[in-house]
């Protein structure tokens, strides 16, 4: 049975980070669904979502194990309509776990069958931060080598 791993975010931006935890992902499972959501604690995007959806796809042009939806409804509802198995997420530090762990148990409790899949990020990777690239990019810094596509 093909396994299929579901990765949600907000992707705003896409990173580096983003872009290696889904191509270490493609090892572990056979297809890859990148799921641009609405993030309900931020008021607004920084990019918008279609652009977003655009820049990944362009991205992983060249995949075709790798897929970009754009939801809006509970992660783990998503995950069984899509037929995947786990959701793929990347964890920088013990920060980013004690968030994902809170999120993995109520998508296990919403879905039985939904695994969670923690990918530490490459260390080369991992001070790269939406956050902070949003500001840099916000005040006029250069983010190409913070992300995997031209603005």
């Amino acid at each position: 049975m093909k396994q299929i791993a579901l990765f949600p975010g907000s992707f705003d931006p896409f990173t580096r980070g983003h872009e290696d935890i889904v191509l270490r992902g493609l090892k572990i499972f056979d297809e890859i669904i990148v799921a641009i959501g609405f993030n309900s604690q931020k008021n607004k995007r920084y990019f918008e979502i279609d652009y977003m959806e655009q820049k990944i796809n362009e991205t992983f042009k060249d995949i075709p194990e790798v897929s970009v939806i754009v939801y809006s409804e509970l992660t783990a509802s998503l995950a069984s309509k899509l037929n995947a198995s786990a959701i793929l997420r990347g964890l920088r530090n013990t920060t980013d776990f004690e968030y994902e762990n809170s999120i993995s148990q109520v998508n296990r409790d919403l879905n039985k069958e939904l695994e969670t899949i923690f990918l530490i990020t490459s260390p080369e990777l991992a001070a790269v931060n939406s956050s902070i690239i949003r500001e840099v990019h916000r005040y006029g810094g250069n983010i190409d080598k913070y992300i995997p596509y031209t603005l």
